[in-house]
């Protein structure tokens, strides 16, 4: 059974930085594209980042460009997410998926999903 579980997140100052992990179990990891989004009250679930199988190819909302970097551990079964200079508008549920093949930045390209993570940004 496919598990992925966030962690990392938390209440951060405007400025401030964070890192999430995402755990992965029940498949072999470096087959799968992993992607983060997010999801703030009242929105949509929106793409952030994502990254190949093997983490050459990575790709990113225009919202966290520059401030975002997705990186993953095939050795650890882990994908992570720095987040530096964080903005109130970062505030939102985070949410690791992955997808077995190439990356993508669509909701409905993601086979399965955590249960989030939350990440307040104060200003």
């Amino acid at each position: 059974q496919v598990q992925l579980v966030e962690s990392g997140g938390g209440l951060v100052q405007a400025g401030g930085s964070l890192r999430l992990s995402c755990a992965a179990s029940g498949r072999t990891f470096s087959n799968y594209a992993m992607g983060w989004f997010r999801q703030a009250p009242g929105k949509e679930r929106e793409f952030v980042a994502a990254s190949s199988w093997s983490g050459s190819n990575t790709y990113y909302a225009d919202s966290v460009k520059g401030r975002f970097t997705i990186s993953r551990d095939n050795a650890k079964n882990t994908v992570y997410l720095q987040m530096n200079s964080l903005k109130p508008e970062d505030t939102a549920v985070y949410y690791c998926a992955d997808r077995y093949g190439g990356s993508r930045t669509q909701v409905y390209d993601y086979d399965h999903w955590g249960q989030g993570t939350q990440v307040t940004v104060s200003s």
